[in-house]
């Protein structure tokens, strides 16, 4: 059934078209992800849609009797409620059926009207689930990261607001919800739920993310927003970009002969057209239709090579470094010497010190315990969540020519990239270059806070949640412009294809304060924490095994021992236990174990073959013994 029709619907700001008489719609069931450049007018569609917004002209008809809810990207509203109360009004049917139910059942005599009525709101309830009202919020906000309850809404920061309204938009169970980067602000393993969660229920769902692996799970159909239409793709990411190659290499083999084209036309026309003017014109027009279909066909790449700028034998030197904040501690016993070249990829929940220790590693603040030591040559850039450093009344160019007029690469003829270069190259066009940084968007402004960092050249980069605001083409440049840098590289960010195609190693904040270094990127680390969590499975279900089993059989086995061998098979049930709690405890440290120091793992490895062994032999004195009794 169809949910959605967007019918000619076109759009301008001042003199910029966003889209013009674009069409498309949607059935019941249907999740689609928007994609297209920053400033293409991803989110102004989704505003139109949810009637925020108008169009210029053109229609939208969402379906009757159908709710929509739309969760903007920057979600500001102040509210003195606490986030439990603001969540459970997320669905406002079910807060006035309870609401009712508590009048009628407070009431002592019931008319027989009021009667009938309180038996419908008793059966409603049971059909909408409407008594686990307040679980289905406490279950949205602490799966979202929100474990206060009762903290009142206007005190939290903008992330936790951000968090608090998804949980109010899905609390009241919409038919077509619509999502504005829906990722930002929650860690990976919250991505993973909402993954998860919008994956497995039946409602329609438009949404736009800069998040890859989210569009790619989610998505059954793209739409792309580009030159001011739009084109549908069915299937997800993945299928979108094959369909896009495809395309891509057809166009190219089509370019080329166009171009051949081209160019006889062109020696056609320099040599005799002036002659030829008015018997010609179809021939001249269709030439310089050519030149445009050419011209348009090729997409601006983006592409920075920059060359090495000189590291030190000290780079970034931490030992035994602890933190806390406000007297919690965030992270302990943390290590590391920096090596040209890393790649490191730093996750955890929110909240537990990601953001804390990229300050540390800039030498922003200082350690409360360890040492810390930032090298002579060590040049940072350090690019963070708050852009704070633009100035409004500057001009784009003149933000960069301020850090420096060029960069030097120190390779080739062409060794110097100018402010201006840099620019188009990160797509922003000439025009853009004088206008001021208070007409730019908020993608804009952090991709000309990235390029002032670009502009510095460091060696060292610390980049936090740098995704954000981004669109796919930006993300896609970055990852392009890190192949080729020499120097260090630290990335806190919760968009985990961008972690995987950029880290080497995975620093992870562990409950205990510890950080745990995992080699290979983020998918990698996923294969070990399974791996290890299977384990941990497995060993305490084969102790309890153990343990139940022994405890089971020990009275019947005491019965009919004699003293000695009584007193002999009590020492070895709590030998074999100890002997258990000894080896679970290696066992946890060779699984936490940071992988530097050989001789500590080799150490510890011999000791679980050691307590194995003792646990194997008295096990099978214990059965011997019980086995005696036959």
């Amino acid at each position: 059934m169809n949910i959605l029709s967007c019918s000619d619907i076109s759009k301008s700001f001042k003199d910029k078209v966003l889209f013009d008489s674009i069409s498309f719609g949607m059935n019941q069931g249907d999740k689609v992800g928007i994609i297209g450049k920053n400033g293409a007018g991803k989110s102004t569609l989704l505003k139109i849609i949810s009637g925020i917004e108008n169009p210029d002209s053109g229609s939208v008809v969402v379906n009757n009797n159908t709710k929509l809810m739309y969760l903007d990207q920057n979600s500001e509203f102040d509210s003195f409620d606490s986030a439990l109360e603001f969540v459970m009004k997320g669905n406002e049917q079910i807060n006035n059926l309870i609401d009712e139910h508590h009048k009628y059942s407070h009431k002592p005599d019931l008319t027989d009207n009021e009667s009938a009525r309180f038996s419908e709101i008793n059966h409603t309830l049971d059909s909408l689930n409407g008594w686990n009202h307040e679980l289905e919020a406490k279950k949205y906000l602490g799966m979202l990261g929100i474990t206060n309850h009762e903290a009142i809404v206007h005190t939290l920061s903008g992330g936790q607001k951000k968090r608090v309204a998804l949980a109010y938009v899905l609390m009241s169970r919409p038919d077509l919800l619509l999502l504005d980067e829906p990722t930002n602000h929650l860690d990976v393993d919250t991505i993973q739920w909402l993954q998860d969660y919008l994956q497995s229920m039946p409602i329609s769902l438009i949404f736009v993310t800069h998040d890859r692996y989210f569009l790619d799970a989610v998505s059954e159909s793209i739409l792309e927003i580009n030159d001011r239409k739009i084109f549908t793709y069915e299937g997800n990411y993945e299928k979108y970009l094959e369909q896009k190659e495809i395309y891509a290499q057809t166009q190219s083999s089509t370019l080329e002969h166009n171009l051949s084209k081209l160019r006889n036309e062109l020696a056609w026309l320099q040599k005799g057209a002036k002659a030829r003017r008015t018997k010609q014109k179809s021939r001249i027009d269709w030439i310089d239709e050519l030149k445009k279909s050419s011209i348009k066909s090729k997409d601006k790449k983006i592409k920075i090579e920059l060359g090495k700028t000189f590291l030190g034998n000290t780079i970034i030197e931490a030992h035994y470094v602890a933190k806390s904040i406000a007297g919690v501690k965030l992270f302990s016993n943390f290590t590391y010497m920096a090596k040209p070249k890393d790649r490191i990829g730093i996750i955890g929940p929110n909240g537990c010190g990601k953001s804390t220790l990229l300050n540390l590693l800039a030498g922003k603040i200082q350690t409360d315990d360890g040492s810390f030591e930032l090298g002579a040559s060590a040049k940072v850039g350090y690019f963070k969540q708050e852009i704070d450093d633009l100035k409004d009344d500057q001009t784009v160019i003149n933000s960069l020519r301020e850090i420096a007029e060029f960069i030097d690469v120190g390779v080739g003829r062409d060794r110097f990239i100018t402010a201006k270069e840099l620019l188009e190259r990160f797509l922003f066009p000439p025009y853009q270059h004088f206008a001021q940084i208070s007409t730019l968007s908020g993608g804009e402004r952090r991709r000309l806070a990235l390029l002032r960092m670009f502009m510095a050249n460091p060696n060292v980069i610390l980049l936090d949640e740098p995704t954000n605001d981004f669109d796919i083409e930006t993300l896609n440049a970055i990852e392009t412009y890190f192949d080729d840098f020499y120097g260090v590289l630290i990335i806190v960010s919760h968009d985990r294809a961008f972690i995987d195609r950029m880290v080497e190693f995975v620093w992870v904040f562990r409950p205990d304060g510890t950080i745990k270094e995992y080699p290979g990127n983020y998918s990698y680390y996923l294969e070990q924490k399974e791996k290890e969590e299977s384990l941990r499975r497995q060993l305490a279900s084969q102790s309890q095994v153990k343990t139940d089993t022994r405890i089971k059989d020990a009275d019947k086995v005491r019965k009919k021992l004699s003293y000695k061998e009584q007193r002999e098979f009590d020492m070895l049930e709590e030998e074999i236990s100890a002997l258990e709690n000894e080896l679970d405890d290696n066992q946890k440290q060779m699984n936490n174990h940071d992988g530097k120091d050989y001789k500590q793992i080799e150490n510890i490895s011999s000791k679980i073959e050691e307590l194995q062994n003792l646990i194997d032999e008295k096990t099978e004195r214990w059965m011997e013994l019980s086995e005696s009794i036959g």
